[in-house]
């Protein structure tokens, strides 16, 4: 696959905070591509440069086979962007909202209409189309912030923690359409999110701590290289979990022993047969890997 997004020594200072220092990384075509770290990590500040709207002190940034320096406008019409926070007009309806929107792509008259239609019907919005964005719930107004981020056929679409808040179907509505688009369309994505469960999903992954990339890798790369596995034992008497190890943990109707990789889960099967009758292993998760790169937890937390 080729570089969609190239990003080679970026750097951006506010005073004598270093909000990106030196960042480096690219992102393939078509892939879902997680940028992740606790708020303040240098997230946001790389996305508002990869848009246009912050100036960088220093580095390269190629999107879609275009320099930022000097072809902003071809980069800003092959992305699609769905901020933290909406950018949509309260005060208009959904309908001129999304109309307005396509109308800086030169997206009028019956191509806007065909373009209306498909999006209300995959996002589920028909019946909002003349209702004032002000009126709407949190989940419905997201789906209109994701309909004016793919209403030029975006060829990336930059999720900037996105289902934040969500309720379970909107977040399932967003991701399905999301997913059709990679699928169908080729569309890459790159996304910061505090869901992990989000970024386990991931084809790549970059881990940012204060400006800087701490760890990168496939979800599984990570796992691999930060996390152990687990073993879970049911129905077990605790004193054989004792026999077992003495690095254990209750869980429910269970216990967890952690082990270096699932070889020392397979030799410890091995020499215990006979307490191994319901069990399951399993790879360590996101959330364990970003607390074992960068102290933190995804909610800002310094680990204790």
């Amino acid at each position: 696959m080729n570089n969609i997004i190239e990003i080679n020594n970026l750097c951006k200072s506010y005073g004598d905070v270093k909000a990106v220092s030196d960042l480096s990384f690219c992102v393939k075509e078509g892939e879902l591509f997680a940028f992740l770290g606790i708020n303040g990590a240098g997230k946001s500040t790389t996305i508002n440069i990869m848009c246009g709207q912050l100036a960088k002190d220093s580095g390269q940034v190629t999107i879609n086979g275009s320099d930022l320096d000097r072809e902003l406008d071809s980069i800003k019409r092959s992305l699609g962007v769905v901020f933290q926070n909406s950018v949509l007009d309260k005060d208009l309806t959904v309908r001129d909202n999304l109309e307005s929107r396509a109308a800086l792509y030169g997206i009028y008259g019956r191509q806007f209409k065909e373009r209306l239609h498909e999006l209300a019907s995959v996002l589920e919005f028909e019946n909002l189309l003349n209702r004032t964005l002000g009126k709407l719930s949190g989940g419905q107004r997201r789906r209109i912030d994701i309909a004016r981020a793919l209403i030029n056929r975006p060829r990336i679409l930059i999720l900037d923690e996105p289902t934040t808040g969500l309720d379970p179907q909107t977040r399932s509505i967003m991701w399905k359409v999301i997913d059709d688009l990679r699928k169908n369309e080729n569309m890459t994505v790159f996304l910061t999110t505090h869901y992990m469960e989000e970024a386990a999903d991931a084809d790549y992954v970059i881990i940012l701590d204060s400006g800087k990339i701490a760890a990168r890798g496939t979800p599984l790369e990570l796992k691999n290289s930060y996390t152990g596995d687990y073993i879970t034992l049911y129905n077990t008497a605790e004193s054989d979990i004792k026999k077992l190890s003495d690095k254990y943990e209750a869980i429910r109707d269970a216990y967890r022993i952690p082990v270096a990789d699932t070889a020392k889960a397979t030799e410890m099967i091995i020499k215990n047969p006979d307490i191994f009758r319901d069990y399951e292993i399993t790879k360590g998760k996101m959330d364990d890997v970003f607390l074992a790169v960068t102290g933190k937890k995804l909610d800002g937390g310094d680990r204790k």
